[in-house]
């Protein structure tokens, strides 16, 4: 089975103007995550995570935007490769044109860095969950969000760490400075995703996946 690797992202809102926060991306051994502060060091934020959440966290804290995407490039570089990793998100590009992976593209070419997932495959795991597991709870439609799917289909308690009700509530945390909470916001997510992703592995055939390759036809990665 391909070791999954889930990536979410953290923005200031959703036009083309806003600007990238945090990056997290969850692998088999805890969680990786790339913050932009306003000159915050990582060390109290980490404390932070660690105490409310039983996976391991490691945090940098970044002073701009293009420091992030700088930061992303390098560790995509040293730990996403191999035939045996496969990157996913939730709705990075599917529902709506999704948003991650067109959010991600648009800021990287703002600053003129690099696309950093090169020779990984990816796959979206909203399709997947949406298409292949029944989320109808009662006589309710339903739900095939990340939030919902999975509260319906998972045994984890990743979601009682959220400390927000909803995505404003991580623009609201960068703009006031709550650069703790709106990290456990992303490492919840990004556990959210692996783990629906995984239970997707166990039921799901290959092809249901629809793995495509993110590597751009001209490429500058080093």
């Amino acid at each position: 089975m391909m070791e999954l690797v889930a990536f979410d992202i953290e923005t200031t809102g959703f036009a083309v103007g806003d600007t990238l926060t945090v990056v997290g991306f969850a692998v088999p051994l805890g969680v990786r995550v790339f913050c932009q502060t306003d000159g915050v060091d990582a060390a109290p934020i980490e404390t932070a995570i660690q105490e409310s959440v039983e996976t391991h966290v490691r945090v940098s804290t970044h002073a701009s935007e293009g420091d992030v995407l700088a930061a992303v490039r390098e560790y995509a570089a040293e730990r996403l490769i191999g035939e045996d990793v496969l990157l996913v998100a939730y709705n990075g590009e599917t529902w709506r044109g999704g948003f991650d992976l067109p959010f991600l593209r648009s800021r990287l070419a703002a600053a003129d860095i690099a696309w950093p997932f090169t020779d990984v495959p990816y796959a979206d795991v909203f399709p997947v969950i949406r298409d292949q597991f029944n989320t109808t709870v009662g006589d309710e439609e339903g739900g095939a969000d990340l939030v919902t799917a999975y509260e319906t289909l998972c045994t984890g308690t990743a979601g009682e760490l959220d400390p927000f009700d909803d995505s404003a509530a991580a623009v609201e945390a960068f703009e006031t400075g709550a650069y703790a909470d709106l990290v456990r916001h992303n490492v919840v997510d990004v556990l959210r995703t692996r783990a629906l992703g995984r239970l997707a592995q166990r039921y799901c055939s290959k092809s249901d996946f629809q793995v495509k390759s993110l590597t751009p036809v001209v490429s500058d990665h080093a």
